[in-house]
């Protein structure tokens, strides 16, 4: 190793006549050497680099052609998500009219109904009260012909002796014995 580093050493001392060496001016070996660096470096890494490359674009553009797949498929999705929601909401709406017709109708029913009751009980209320008016009146006939008999019987008990009694009993056998003849 001692021997390798030792030629480098020499080389430096070389003269720069037609012969190859090393330059150890800093800033003319810098560009050559950068450019002998880069030469080789484009030489050997250009199928790398370009296969690195192309790898990359093949990334890209399958990176590019999923994500227009799945644009295309949430686009989709969404018409569909859209048509649903149409949908719901003329369902919606349909529920909604028809909700409020049959809560129209329900309230014409319940009125009509609620108005065959009132009918009803007025017409039980008035079949009541003529009931009532009736058994009043019956009553008070009552009283009234029991009163007018009381009288009668009162009236004929002071008036009513035992002479016109019997004359009363006389003359209505005389009449039954006439009718009997009359039929016989």
């Amino acid at each position: 190793m001692k021997n390798v580093t030792d030629s480098f050493l020499s080389a430096g001392h070389w003269p720069s006549a037609g012969s190859l060496g090393f330059n150890t001016d800093i800033l003319a070996t810098n560009p050559i050497n950068l450019s002998v660096v880069l030469g080789v470096l484009i030489f050997f890494g250009k199928g790398v680099l370009s296969d690195l490359l192309d790898n990359r674009k093949q990334k890209i553009l399958n990176t590019i052609q999923n994500s227009d797949e799945l644009r295309e498929g949430a686009i989709e999705q969404l018409e569909k998500a859209r048509d649903r929601l149409r949908k719901a909401e003329l369902e919606a709406a349909q529920f909604r009219a028809n909700g409020y017709s049959e809560i129209e109708l329900e309230k014409i029913n319940l009125i009509n109904s609620t108005s065959k009751i009132l009918e009803q009980l007025e017409n039980y209320k008035n079949e009541t009260i003529y009931f009532e008016q009736e058994r009043a009146i019956n009553q008070v006939r009552q009283r009234i012909f029991q009163q007018a008999l009381q009288e009668a019987l009162g009236t004929l008990n002071r008036s009513l002796t035992k002479e016109l009694h019997l004359r009363t009993v006389s003359a209505n056998i005389g009449i039954f014995g006439t009718m009997k003849e009359i039929t016989d």
